[in-house]
């Protein structure tokens, strides 16, 4: 994955660019994949594609041509989508379209401005407090026309049409963390699947341009929404803090039960949180009106606690600073590990059917827990016995005993092995009706 990013985490991936289809067409290169294409211009629900954006050259530099920023040393130079410009301006007018990192005073800023038409040069805080002279020329050089917004899928097919979505955005010139180590992490989950065993949900891993891709994935694949049982976005998850799982706009669908209750087993120092309270993101357009797909996210974020870490979510966030420096290959790996966990536990969920009445004879059956040898373990073998009626799922009993959804799960297990329970995808109620 660390090989990856360094490959690719310069490259100019603007929403439409060749910057951007050359990253995902190495992508392509390591996992079988689908590409689908949406050409400029196609209204996708409430938005439209927009052109392709090219840059050939973008500067800043004294009267006298001293160069003091070039865009061919660094992307983040010039604003992203930025319109053409070149002429001599006011210092003045200049600092209008001059923008600088709220936070970094030696960072350059990336800043967008995909549907508002401006040009724009961006810079760390320190050049242009220098920038003393009263008029300076800008050269920016750019060109918009038609192209194709770009997707890939991985399709990992499964027993049911009924599927499980993967998500993380491929853009953002020159970004590491966000949020190409998302990507290298789904490309990671995505290999592990492919090699087996065969799930019984379909699973599909999507890369797209933020918000616009997954807005125009969605919008042509409308047939498929009815079968997304849930999803996960995956974004920012090679940076130094703990994974936060953050759950859907419908918490109390089986989705969040699984997700939430696998993730308590997996991270010791993690932390889940609502929706929108840790980061705003491709989750958005899952769960929103006329879609509704129980998508969670997983990610590091520094300060979870404060309203504004969704918008900072880690120091070096939307700058020059969020370089491969700050990735490791250890926390990539972590990331890939709780997302296949993630998944493997959403496509294991069912309801437990009983198939004894009464308590079971526990040493009868080979699966007695000795209670004063693990008096803990024997608590739970029972009151997940209790549970096993037909009318809760595997996450639901993990929910609602505060388990990790592995320490349910392996009790059930031994129960279908032994003919005790069964499962099924639907609730199976075994109570006798009364009244």
């Amino acid at each position: 994955m660390v090989d990856l990013l360094n490959e690719l985490w310069f490259l100019p991936r603007e929403l439409v660019s060749d910057g951007y289809d050359a990253a995902l067409a190495r992508l392509a290169e390591v996992a079988p994949m689908t590409i689908h294409e949406v050409p400029s211009g196609t209204p996708v629900w409430t938005w439209k594609v927009p052109e392709k954006w090219s840059m050939d050259a973008a500067y800043l530099e004294t009267l006298d041509g001293k160069r003091l920023l070039d865009a061919a040393e660094h992307p983040l130079h010039v604003v992203s989508y930025s319109l053409p410009f070149e002429g001599v301006v006011s210092r003045a007018e200049l600092f209008q379209h001059l923008h600088t990192h709220p936070r970094l005073p030696d960072a350059v800023p990336f800043v967008f401005k995909y549907y508002q038409r401006d040009w724009g040069l961006c810079c760390s805080q320190e050049l242009k407090d220098s920038l003393t002279d009263e008029q300076y020329r800008v050269v920016i050089q750019t060109r918009f026309e038609p192209g194709a917004l770009k997707i890939g899928e991985i399709v990992i097919s499964g027993e049911r049409e009924e599927c499980f979505v993967l998500a993380a955005h491929l853009c953002h010139p020159a970004q590491a963390n966000d949020d190409l180590t998302g990507v290298l992490v789904g490309l990671d989950v995505a290999r592990a699947l492919l090699a087996g065993p065969k799930p019984r949900h379909t699973i599909r891993v999507l890369f797209f341009p933020e918000t616009i891709g997954s807005v125009a994935y969605l919008s042509r694949q409308e047939d498929l929404i009815p079968h997304m049982r849930g999803g996960l976005f995956l974004e920012m998850l090679g940076n130094d803090a703990p994974l936060a799982l953050q759950q859907s706009f419908q918490p109390h669908s089986q989705s969040d039960r699984a997700l939430v209750s696998a993730f308590r087993g997996l991270a010791p120092d993690g932390y889940v949180g609502p929706y929108r309270t840790i980061i705003d993101n491709d989750e958005r357009q899952f769960n929103a009106p006329g879609v509704r797909v129980p998508m969670l996210s997983m990610s590091r974020v520094v300060n979870p606690h404060l309203p504004e870490s969704r918008f900072a979510p880690y120091p070096e966030y939307h700058s020059s600073h969020d370089t491969p420096a700050i990735v490791t290959q250890e926390r990539l790996e972590a990331a890939r590990d709780a997302a296949l966990a993630l998944v493997q536990a959403f496509d294991s969920n069912r309801y437990v059917v009983n198939q004894f009445k009464g308590e079971v004879f526990a040493s009868g059956h080979g699966i007695w827990i000795d209670y004063r040898v693990n008096p803990e373990g024997h608590r739970n073998l029972f009151q997940i016995m209790e549970r096993c009626d037909g009318e809760r799922t595997v996450a639901d009993i993990a929910m609602e005993l505060e388990l990790p959804y592995t320490a349910v799960f392996d009790i059930v297990s031994q129960f279908a092995e032994k003919a005790l329970v069964t499962f099924s995808d639907r609730p199976q109620p075994t109570a006798p009706r009364r009244g």
